[in-house]
């Protein structure tokens, strides 16, 4: 079992300049409003205090979880016993090296870096203005809105891999598809990313990034706690559309329901738990795979419970 009191020392010791809590309740966090502790919080301010950070984490042994704003996690009810790193506030700098490029730290928004390119008057990441999330979470597992994806605006991305070391890779050599990267369910942690775009009309830009703004709050419970598109795109159709064809919209389990207004989500209508939402998860995927011979895969990640 590790030692989380003698960790919190040691990396309060070592790395005095990072921000580091104890006990962090999730539920602030994370966009379900679901969640217990964590039993440590680190939010690093640079890549070289997250790698030093990782490196005494796993070197006592800990649970570690790497999250960026939360908006894609479903944490247990209990909590989570380890450490959960999060890319946040003390990396989210936004700069423009030169006129067709902007980096990002990991913790910038999505939302924060189209509308920095906008600003500048650079097209290319518009799609991503409304979405729920980092820049970190978002190159790890390549989101994507409207027929845009982040491996189409990026160049490179910076990153700790599994043994510590700060790297840099192309877009080429990572492994991007659809919701899936080089970063996926791996060690490695993103800690910036280079996007590539192209000059345009700040008007336009701006128009367009409203446009799509409208889609989204016509067509999304964007006033409820939610977690996003619950579920992948399958090969055929679309997760959203099977869920509604088997009759699902509405359905309940506890507080967590499927969204009457896009299928696609499952929502906390108040008070859901972990146990809600997971059973909920299983029973959607069961009926739609009995009904259509489609197994929804989960787009959410679920934390499970560690001791």
């Amino acid at each position: 079992m590790p030692d989380y009191t003698a960790l919190a020392r040691e990396l309060s010791a070592s790395l005095p300049a990072m921000e580091l809590r104890e006990y962090e309740p999730m539920n602030t966090r994370c966009s379900f409003k679901i969640g217990g502790p964590a039993r440590l919080m680190l939010l690093p301010g640079s890549a070289r205090d997250a790698a030093r950070a990782l490196a005494i984490l796993r070197a006592g042994d800990a649970n570690v979880l790497i999250a960026g704003n939360c908006t894609n996690l479903l944490v247990p009810d209990e909590g989570y016993m380890g450490a959960v790193v999060c890319m946040g506030q003390p990396m989210s700098s936004l700069e423009s090296p030169d006129g067709t490029h902007i980096r990002a730290g990991a913790g910038a928004s999505l939302a924060s870096a189209a509308a920095y390119a906008a600003q500048l008057g650079l097209t290319g990441l518009e799609f991503a203005h409304g979405i729920p999330g980092s820049v970190g979470g978002g190159c790890a597992m390549n989101a994507g809105a409207y027929g845009g994806e982040l491996k189409d605006a990026l160049e490179s991305v910076e990153f700790i891999d599994e043994d510590g070391i700060i790297r840099v890779l192309p877009v080429s050599e990572l492994g991007m598809g659809y919701r899936h990267s080089l970063f996926s369910d791996s060690g490695r942690l993103v800690t910036s990313a280079l996007f590539r775009l192209a000059p345009g009309d700040g008007e336009e830009i701006r128009g367009k990034m409203r446009s799509l703004a409208e889609r989204r709050r016509a067509s999304q419970p964007l006033d409820m706690p939610s977690a996003g598109s619950t579920f992948k795109r399958p090969e055929t159709g679309y997760a959203a559309e099977l869920i509604d064809r088997c009759g699902l919209k509405g359905f309940t389990i506890g507080g967590a329901a499927v969204s009457e207004k896009h299928a696609g989500f499952i929502v906390n209508l108040g008070g859901a738990t972990f146990a809600d939402v997971t059973a909920l998860i299983r029973e959607v995927r069961r009926r739609v795979f009995e009904q259509t011979g489609v197994l929804l895969e989960p787009e959410v990640k679920i934390v499970e419970p560690v001791s």
